[in-house]
């Protein structure tokens, strides 16, 4: 009798981990192929792991809120075809798998014990077959720091200095809150950051814009907002200087083929990167439907695993939020990130030393020192201003 097994899959290229958050089937289930087994979160999404075929449940091994890496067994299943056990025999093997289960942490138990010293021989596991997940690791965490407070109040009490009450809000992080953290962490820890900043006079480029922003509104059912043009003109920059569109991979850098722009979307508390596949091959209209489409998703709660997956270069239109420079961190494994400030008008020394008021925008770039250096940076960032500052009604097509 053979069982196959389903893992945690990779839902990103920087993705190492998930964490099991509901679980759709039990043991002795059985299911159809593509049948959603879980729901897992990473930092990049929340998704489905769907059943790679039919079969019947037979053992599941990570519990709900136990996090596993990339690869991790999260449960077995029998193929069907075979003889299915009946839930009644897999219900009397299961105090005997608790037997086997027990005293196996996963690496996230392992090491969220270690960091908060905690006997794991000491905890009372809540997981499938007695398995001690990071919920009960937590928990002990949780009850061990309240009767330290606990404590310390009595203490307080005790004492003759007598503070007055806090007015500080807790606000408890959230499972995407925490992994966004912990990814910015590892940005910051492992990429030495350098940064570069270029001005960009973008009047010619405002100007047919707006010329034409309410017509096209009209014909597309979508707006074409000015970050559609930026991130054109920086996938064709990335065609011409393909080292930028890199990533760290240890002991070699690996030059993407492909532009696969990721944008940054933040709702109020989090902080999505969905990707536009292929945008040196799509045209501005193109580009501002699916700058619609994503952050559209993105606000509806149906961003996809799909939508997040292949990005090679991050460009983040930080000026909708009225900034007019700041430094990005970079968006791990890539070798760079491009914030794009807020457009303003500016008293500006022409050519013939007269004074005009133009439309200006910083470009920030943040770039992996392993990788990039500021000749190519400098030659890049050029590259968009040029592509930026020679947008003209007669030279761009946005069809």
């Amino acid at each position: 009798m053979s069982h196959e097994k389903i893992t945690m899959p990779k839902l990103g290229e920087s993705v190492t981990e998930g964490t099991i958050t509901k679980w759709f089937v039990k043991v002795g289930d059985s299911v159809k192929k593509y049948d959603p087994l879980a729901e897992i979160l990473t930092d990049k999404v929340t998704a489905e792991i769907p059943a790679s075929f039919a079969g019947q449940i037979v053992e599941i091994v990570a519990g709900e809120g136990e996090s596993l890496p990339v690869g991790g067994l999260i449960c077995l299943m029998k193929v069907a075809g075979e003889k299915l056990a009946s839930p009644i025999e897999s219900k009397v093997e299961q105090p005997e798998k608790k037997k086997q289960m027990n005293g196996h942490y996963s690496p996230a138990v392992l090491k969220l014990a270690a960091e908060n010293q905690v006997v794991l021989e000491t905890v009372k596991g809540t997981g499938v077959n007695g398995r001690v997940t990071r919920k009960d690791v937590l928990k002990v965490i949780e009850t061990r720091a309240r009767k330290e407070v606990t404590a310390l109040e009595m203490k307080q009490e005790s004492s003759p200095v007598v503070s007055n009450s806090s007015q500080d809000i807790e606000i408890p992080l959230t499972s995407i809150r925490k992994t966004i953290a912990a990814n910015m962490m590892r940005s910051k820890q492992e990429i030495p950051h350098a940064w570069m900043t270029m001005e960009v006079d973008v009047t010619n480029l405002v100007n047919y814009r707006d010329s034409i922003k309410g017509e096209f509104k009209q014909n597309e059912g979508f707006p074409l907002t000015y970050f559609a043009f930026f991130v054109k003109a920086v996938a064709q920059a990335l065609k011409e200087y393909p080292r930028i569109n890199s990533s760290w991979a240890r002991d070699k850098v690996i030059q993407k083929k492909e532009v696969h722009l990721s944008i940054a979307v933040a709702t109020e508390d989090s902080l999505y990167v969905p990707v536009i596949k292929h945008a040196d091959e799509k045209s501005i209209k193109g580009i501002a439907k699916e700058i619609f489409e994503l952050a559209t998703k993105v606000r509806n709660e149906t961003l996809t695993a799909i939508d997040m997956e292949g990005g090679t270069f991050t460009v983040n239109n930080t000026g909708s939020f009225g900034s007019i420079q700041s430094a990005g961190i970079i968006n791990y494994p890539q070798a760079a990130i491009l914030q794009v400030e807020a457009i303003v008008k500016r008293p500006i020394v022409m050519d013939d030393n007269m004074f005009g008021i133009r439309h200006m925008v910083n470009l920030c770039l943040s770039l992996d020192h392993r990788i990039l250096d500021g000749l190519i940076c400098g030659k890049f960032l050029n590259r968009v201003k040029e592509i930026l500052e020679n947008i003209t009604e007669k030279s761009t097509a946005i069809y």
